[in-house]
């Protein structure tokens, strides 16, 4: 309505009110899709599952944009009851604990099973393995696996050794030991390997005249030592044997700014950093991904869980075998135990021996690259891409590879690896490199 000299009154305006939403269920969810839904309709409305079982039935080819539909479908409809909402379940956690049993049982019927169900193992793991990594897809499999083959084989120790009588209580206890410790050191890998943020503000990027201040400063600092930055943060990332030579560029080059600055986290990485691909993040002296990222801050704690690993399972395998095959050194038993399949527990027992004789000897190899890469100062990183860059020094068939970028000696080599993590350690080595 008009007021004096054409002034009007505001009107306002209502303010739609959203509906609330009504609190879910136990066995509510909301799908991808953004819909409601229940767990016990996870089975209805599968067409790219019906499609695929048809083509399965009749020989015939399934696109691949079908299976992965099937997956996501899958995954996304695999849930739990909990309070507030079924929560989803990690459908990559599930093949070891159903399959693992088992073949582990199916191996025990006869020794030839045994041979294929051991050999095709590692196959299978491997394969899936390149697949995930060559998609860049996170998995749990690995850890799954891990996790439960430690728990499984301790269970069948407890069900099929121990009560033969021969493993005393202070065996017992020293393997129980290490399988706590096992767990308690992984639980320690399994934290921040050392993730590198964007030191601005936010989640803002650097700006180009922030770059252009950084080249500057390099510059003025690195007059009578190219290579050097600022702070030791710009490091080259190929070995000083580079044909190309781009490892003698100095850090305040453009090029140099331009090879560090990583565009998916918008950051300057420091030196040996390396943006993971599976994690998404940068990370600080990063070496290489497996059940976890492995870098500056958790590399101690990873090789721990090696050693303890290794330990523990050369106890148990020892004690096992001495139990089903008495009179025999350990050596002799593994390959030579008469009588062992005329029995089902000690069947079973020999299997999941050679089942962790087989997990063993892949751990025990991880482990010793572990201990060159450390005693060389070379992260598993630096090692494939000096690799394929054909670089470095190789020694052994490529056993040890040595870029002699960061060697600084045996002895200060593994005094600088006890020292990861303490941000008050100052590694001259690699800011001049």
């Amino acid at each position: 309505m008009m007021t004096q000299k054409g002034s009007m009154k505001p009107v306002k305006k209502k303010k739609t009110e959203e509906p609330e939403l009504e609190p879910l269920c136990c066995c509510e969810y909301i799908d991808r899709n953004g819909e409601k839904n229940h767990v016990a309709t996870c089975l209805c409305d599968c067409q790219d599952l019906d499609e695929g079982c048809d083509r399965w039935i009749t020989c015939k080819s399934l696109q691949p944009e079908t299976c992965e539909r099937i997956m996501d479908t899958i995954s996304d409809r695999l849930r739990i009851p909990w309070l507030r909402g079924a929560k989803k379940v990690n459908i990559s956690i599930i093949p070891p604990l159903v399959l693992l049993p088992v073949f582990l049982h199916v191996a025990s019927w006869h020794f030839l099973l045994g041979v294929v169900v051991l050999t095709s193992l590692p196959v299978l793991a491997l394969w899936y393995y390149y697949l995930t990594h060559r998609r860049k897809e996170q998995t749990l499999f690995f850890l799954s696996l891990g996790l439960f083959s430690l728990g499984y084989m301790y269970y069948v120790f407890l069900q099929e050794v121990v009560p033969k009588g021969r493993v005393g209580p202070v065996q017992l206890a020293v393997l129980t030991c290490g399988l706590f410790l096992i767990l308690l050191a992984l639980h320690r890998a399994k934290k921040n390997p050392g993730y590198l943020s964007n030191p601005a503000s936010g989640d803002r990027a650097l700006s180009s005249s922030q770059l252009e201040c950084l080249n500057r400063k390099g510059q003025e600092k690195t007059k009578g030592f190219p290579g050097a930055d600022m702070s030791g943060s710009l490091n080259n990332r190929t070995t000083k044997d580079d044909p190309k030579g781009s490892s003698r560029m100095p850090a305040g080059s453009p090029t140099k700014a331009k090879e560090d600055w990583c565009a998916k986290c918008q950051l300057v990485r420091p030196a040996r950093a390396w943006h993971c691909r599976i994690c998404g993040i940068c990370v600080r002296r990063m070496d290489h991904h497996c059940v976890c990222c492995v870098g500056e801050s958790n590399h101690q704690a990873f090789i721990l869980a090696l050693l303890i690993f290794l330990l523990t399972s050369v106890y148990g395998i020892t004690l096992t075998l001495d139990t089903i095959c008495r009179d025999r050194s350990v050596f002799t038993a593994l390959f030579y135990c008469p009588g062992v399949y005329a029995n089902y527990s000690s069947a079973l027992s020999f299997t999941c021996v050679w089942y962790s004789v087989i997990i063993t000897a892949g751990m025990a190899y991880i482990f010793l690259i572990q201990l060159i890469n450390i005693s060389y100062n070379v992260t598993e990183r630096e090692v494939q891409q000096a690799l394929r860059q054909k670089t470095g020094r190789r020694l052994l068939c490529g056993l040890i590879v040595d870029t002699g970028q960061y060697n600084r000696g045996f002895l200060r080599n593994w005094h600088q690896f006890s020292t990861l993590g303490t941000r008050a350690f100052h590694h001259p080595a690699e800011d001049i490199v």
